[in-house]
């Protein structure tokens, strides 16, 4: 399956995302309410760079609270991973992997389409793998 078929379900209005301008205790207050753990930074209608709860804690322990006034863009992490709506759901786990992060911005063409977690594509995996089984289950009883 590929990352088109995993978000055709879902409006890109649907981001949740912040801007480069903002300061970061605006992004600590809409993660915790969200309860998400990442947002897309944008800047003029592309993604600029990815604000998670990692880059809270990395600044908190090197310069304290003073990083809440700072803006966005000075900390967020960048240039941003993405992928495109075309890869394998595969690839983009083997990805996540390798680089150790957990979110993705799905892009098209230079617009981000979708937001992805790696629980988004655990879960298609494991649907993946549960109807595999299911089909050879009834294949067995049928056969």
């Amino acid at each position: 399956m590929n990352i088109a078929k995993l978000i055709e379900s879902r409006s890109s209005s649907d981001i949740i995302s912040v801007t480069v301008d903002q300061p970061v205790s605006d992004a600590i207050t809409l993660l915790a309410s969200k309860r998400i753990g990442a947002l897309p930074v944008m800047e003029e209608g592309r993604v600029a760079g990815i604000f998670s709860e990692r880059d809270v804690i990395y600044r908190l322990a090197h310069e304290g609270e003073t990083c809440l006034s700072r803006r966005i863009g000075e900390v967020m992490t960048s240039p941003a991973i993405t992928v495109e709506r075309s890869m394998l759901v595969d690839q983009a786990l083997a990805l996540m992997t390798r680089r150790r992060i957990r979110h993705l911005p799905v892009i098209d063409g230079e617009a981000m389409c979708g937001f992805i977690s790696i629980g988004d594509l655990v879960k298609s995996r494991m649907d993946e793998v549960q109807h595999e089984a299911d089909a050879m289950r009834d294949y067995i009883a049928h056969a």
